[in-house]
Parts: structure tokens; sequence; C-alpha cells
């Protein structure tokens, strides 16, 4: 086990009462094991010290030295799947909280857990365009829910956005690029900032002093989205960023990540047109050059089932990660909700500005997407690696987002339609 699994194992230990002397025993799960490769059909997972210690068929547990733990393993249901913890990098909130809205440690953490109890083991909270000292604020609270381990790190939805394809921000708010407030963000988030969220026509995003080198210099990511641009700043902006991240990986310097991202690819930007391409074919084109990966709202409501299945098949899961863009209603019923300052109505499951019909973010936990995804044609390996491994890249988090030896033990169970019957977190049972 990793010298960093070990110590979150511990910690695990910890907040279950067990002293460091008292760790539990070894114990295993069995069932269909989706693995970042393949799907074992008759699978096991057997957990020690809140780490995965063994993964593989069933029937070569014995000749592991695994087999007396494997006998004793708790079954999923029939034809049910074991998976990795999910990861979420793009969550607004969920349980009738939001983290824009969040002024209480307490607020946030029913987010957090309404989400992890669907299996969502790893979150990024995301703010959305506000007020500068607002944005100070949830900085503040929201990294102290990443030093403690309850979010995996935070991102600025905003300000730096385009006006005509705001969505659910609000324009009030929306600034020009301000390198100061941006590294005075990345200070007060104490390393845990992962994505801010930028227009790349808006002035001031390239250079030595623009919004992209100040984020990855500080740790971060550009996440280019909510965009009226045509196809050349796009095109201007990707190429910085990826030759600002080569650089720092060539001078040994640190990187969060090797690629810049897409904020949720196709929503919150012009549409494609043959004769005014905008910046959809640039994303794709950088995602295939390796210089980007691309965010997909994959619940059903944010894109056709049928475009997320054309883009695995024309990109590849290397490329895209899935993500919720949940706001507050995820796993509530219809009613009247909060997105920051803009009041939103959720009908049958779709969140809409009260005023007006932008939809203003996702209601669906993410296990909901890659159930989706699945059921419209995409491989579950592939499906669950962009739910997971892809998130887990992007945070530059190596002990999270597989079922492999060595990693935290984040796992859930599944009944046979992909829906949970159980979720640890650390081998802990999430309750």
């Amino acid at each position: 086990m990793s010298e960093e699994a070990t110590s979150r194992a511990s910690q695990g230990a910890a907040a279950s009462g067990r002293g460091p002397h008292e760790s539990a025993p070894a114990r295993a799960l069995r069932g269909q094991v989706v693995t970042p490769e393949r799907i074992i059909e008759d699978g096991a997972v057997i957990i020690d010290q809140g780490a995965i210690a063994w993964v593989g068929e069933a029937a070569q547990a014995g000749p592991a030295g695994h087999g007396a733990i494997v006998e004793r393993a708790r079954c999923a249901p029939e034809a049910g799947y074991l998976l990795p913890g999910l990861v979420d990098v793009h969550c607004h909130g969920g349980g009738g909280q939001s983290f824009p809205n969040a002024t209480t440690r307490e607020e946030a953490m029913v987010c957090v857990m309404e989400h992890r109890r669907h299996g969502t083991t790893s979150l990024v909270a995301s703010c959305v365009t506000a007020a500068p000292e607002v944005l100070k604020e949830r900085t503040r609270l929201l990294a102290g829910l990443c030093d403690e381990g309850e979010l995996a790190g935070i991102h600025f939805e905003g300000p730096f956005v385009s006006v005509e394809r705001c969505g659910a921000q609000d324009p009030t708010y929306i600034i020009d690029p301000d390198t100061p407030l941006t590294r005075e963000l990345l200070e007060l988030g104490r390393g845990h900032v992962v994505t801010m969220t930028i227009a790349p026509e808006k002035p001031g995003i390239t250079g030595a002093e623009g919004i992209n080198a100040a984020l990855i210099e500080g740790g971060a990511l550009p996440s280019f989205g909510h965009t009226d641009s045509e196809a050349s700043p796009v095109r201007a902006a990707l190429a910085d960023a990826a030759a600002r991240i080569a650089a720092r990986i060539e001078a040994g310097l640190p990187v969060r990540s090797g690629r810049s991202t897409a904020t949720h690819l196709f929503n919150g930007m012009r549409p494609m047109h043959h004769r005014k391409p905008g910046p959809v074919p640039e994303f794709l084109a950088a995602s295939q050059r390796g210089e980007c990966i691309l965010e997909m709202i994959g619940d059903g409501v944010h894109l056709h089932p049928a475009i997320v299945l054309d883009m695995f098949e024309t990109l590849g899961r290397e490329s895209l990660v899935l993500i919720t863009d949940a706001m507050a209603a995820a796993g509530m019923p219809d009613g009247e909700y909060v997105l920051g300052p803009a009041a939103v109505r959720v009908s049958q499951g779709v969140a809409r500005l009260a005023q007006g019909e932008s939809i203003a973010g996702g209601t669906a936990h993410l296990i909901d997407v890659v159930r989706t995804t699945w059921q419209g044609g995409v491989d579950l390996v592939d499906a669950v690696y962009a739910a997971s491994a892809q998130g887990a890249r992007i945070l530059g988090d190596r002990s999270i987002g597989a079922l492999a030896p060595g990693m935290r033990a984040d796992l859930i169970v599944t009944d046979a339609e992909l829906r949970p019957v159980e979720v640890l977190r650390s081998g802990e049972a999430v309750v």
C-alpha cells in the first residue's frame, strides 16, 4: 500500500472510532467488477485498512492467497456491479442546498452528502458568477472543506464569461478578466482550486499576465466555456494554455493536469455552423491533439444521448469527462430553488431559470449520468472511466478513480440496472 493510501486509511479508522491498532479485518466484495480495462464478470475486490488490496477473478483468489476472504465475500445483487467511486468535477449542489449559496459548513455538507450517498465519493464544488467579495467568502468556506477531505476541489464558473452565452449566470456580475482577483482567489483556495471557466474571446486571457498563466502557475486549469466566440480566439486561448502547461512539465514544475478543459461541451456556447464554426470544432480538434478534456452533461436533458455516443466514438474516452452540473434540486422534488442569485424552477426534473427558458444546471447524480450514457450505447467500461478515472486525472489525484490495488477504497455496489445499493468511501460505508 502507498504511503498516501496508508495515511488515508488511518484517517478513515479514526473517523469510525477505531484506534490505530484496531483496524477492521480485510474483507471482500463480489460481483461484476468494472475496471478501467474490462468487466470481470465474476470478480472480487478485497479491502484492507481503507485501501484496495486485491482485484481479480474470484476463481483466482485462492492461488493469489485470498481464497478464504473471497469465500466470505458480500455479493452484489444478482447481475450487479462493483464500480469505483465516481469523481464529479463540476457540481453546484444537491439535496436542497447549493455551494454558491452556502454560508456554513453544514449547508455545504448537505450537497456533499447528497451526492456521496449516490456514489460520488470525490466532488468538486462549483461556484457561479457573483460579486468578488461573495466569491472570496465562498472560497474560504469551501477551502476549509477541502482541507478536511470532504471536497476534492473548487471550480469557479465565471465571472469572466460571455454575457451572450451566460446561461444561468447573472450578467450583473460578469466582468472582464481580472488577473489580480484570480490570483487572490487562488491564494484563498490554498491549492484546492481545480478549474475556472473563462470565455476565450474576453481580453486578458492569454499572455504572461493573462488568466491562463495565473491559473496554471497557481495550480489550477483554465476551462473554456460560456462563450460566444468565433473560432480564432478559442484556438489562441487553447494554444496558449497548452504551451504553458507543456513548458511547466518540461521544466519539472508542478501542474494540476496535462490538459485544460472545456466547460460542458455544446452547452453555454455558440452552436457549430459550417459557415460560422464558432468554438465547438476548436474544442474537438484540441481534444484530438491531446490538449483539452471536454466536459459533457450526459443526463439526457442537456445533451441527447446520441450526441454523447457520437463524441465517445469520435474522440474516445480519453478526451471526455462526464459531469452533472447539478444544482440544489438534485435528489429533490420539483419546485422552486436558487442558483447563486438566480431563481430556478424545476419541472419534471428539468431546472430552468424562473425568468426565461435557459437550463439552470442539472438535477441528476453522476451515477444517473453514467446510466443514461450506458443506455445510450456507450460501453459501460468507457462510461465509468469518463466519470471516475478521468475526473481523477483532472484533479491530479492518483489515489482515486479506479478499482486497482493501492487505490483508496472508494466503491459503489449497484444492481443490474446500475442503481446504487451501497457506497464505500475509504472502505467505510456511506450512510
